[in-house]
């Protein structure tokens, strides 16, 4: 009789220290939220509004730091960062830029100066194969995708897209009426293949010698690493 009320009171001792346990790794994961939260308080209001906008859209962020939050591949695009720092923006109406999203897609090189032209939140990355558009809501940065890809295939010229990108978000602005190219993306975009690692610039025999000669200093960088730990 006693040993069974022994087991009997062992195993309740078990099952309450369990759910200890998983109270308090609830708790720690609260708290890690918590954390987050209050950290975004502290952001410019542009900022906070496009982390919840991202995180109602497509979940809690894959990376985040005090500076930035960072989602990958969500929804159409490759890659999403949200800043706390603001840069102020006056095209085409008094913003700031806050949050850059990120698709693959390779921009013809006579098309660099168009696009600089068009919109100077724009960027490309020729080396890794993206274009991104940097604003403070998604819809936007839709829009600024979809009139680069216009440029870029001879829809529309430069002007044609800038008046184009006014009257869009000033229909939005001041009639709620919003434009398809604010939706999502108007084009397929690519996945792979992308990128443009460029020519060489010194003869064959010359790229043979400097890389090797790189990778020995890498080689020994990598050991005076090693002895250091």
């Amino acid at each position: 009789m006693k040993l069974k009320i022994k087991i009997i009171i062992l195993a309740t001792l078990s099952i309450l220290f369990t759910l200890d346990k998983s109270v308090a790794q609830t708790n720690m994961g609260s708290d890690k939220t918590d954390m987050m939260m209050t950290d975004l308080k502290s952001w410019p209001e542009a900022s906070q509004l496009a982390a919840h906008d991202m995180m109602n859209k497509y979940g809690k962020p894959n990376e985040s730091t005090e500076h930035m939050l960072v989602w990958y591949n969500n929804g159409p695009w490759k890659r999403t960062i949200v800043y706390n720092t603001e840069t102020k923006h006056i095209f085409p109406v008094d913003h700031t830029d806050v949050m850059e999203q990120f698709i693959d897609y390779q921009v013809p090189q006579d098309k660099f100066d168009d696009l600089a032209m068009y919109d100077g939140s724009v960027t490309v990355r020729r080396t890794d194969g993206e274009i991104s558009a940097k604003c403070d809501k998604e819809g936007a940065n839709f829009l600024a995708i979809n009139l680069a890809n216009d440029v870029i295939t001879n829809k529309k010229d430069v002007e044609e897209a800038r008046m184009f990108y006014a009257k869009t978000i000033k229909e939005f602005a001041l009639e709620n009426k919003m434009s398809e190219y604010m939706k999502g993306l108007q084009f397929k975009a690519n996945s792979k293949g992308t990128e443009d690692g460029g020519k060489h610039g010194v003869s064959a025999e010359d790229n043979e010698k400097i890389t090797a000669a790189m990778k020995k200093m890498n080689m020994e960088m990598m050991e005076k690493i090693k002895m250091q730990k």
